[in-house]
């Protein structure tokens, strides 16, 4: 089956935001390092303790983040959220409160026209995220 994954880049900020989305998403969080891998010789002592790769999976949610920036930076955009699809109304509330701290709520959570308890937000390292709960599924 074909799948796609939201693979996130930090500038140095990898592990402590990948943490920050364990603690609001839960699930098993997996930190690679510079240092700790193949390409530890090649790069700048500096980056020894940046993220080659980290991937947090929770059943069918995986996010992937990194450190590795290209030569033209981090450039932070709003062409892509992460969307968010909850599976109870209790997950969709925690969910958007812990990731809505420190960030900008762009929608509160409301039941929306097509019946769908949802909500936007900007979390606090400029990732967009859209929180969707299907209200009508589960409020006949």
């Amino acid at each position: 089956m074909t799948q796609i994954n939201a693979y996130l880049t930090f500038n140095g900020n990898c592990r402590e935001a990948m943490t920050f989305y364990r603690d609001c998403l839960g699930g098993a969080l997996s930190l690679q390092t510079i240092g700790d891998s193949p390409l530890a010789d090649k790069m700048p002592k500096e980056m020894k303790d940046c993220i080659l790769h980290g991937s947090l999976t929770r059943y069918a949610l995986v996010l992937l983040g990194s450190d590795m920036v290209g030569e033209q930076g981090l450039i932070e955009g709003n062409a892509v959220s992460l969307m968010l699809d909850c599976s109870s109304e209790q997950e969709i509330r925690d969910c958007y409160e812990k990731l809505a701290a420190g960030g900008r709520v762009i929608h509160p959570l409301e039941i929306s026209f097509w019946g769908a308890l949802f909500g936007d937000l900007t979390d606090k390292y400029g990732n967009q995220w859209l929180l969707h709960y299907n209200w009508n599924q589960h409020n006949k």
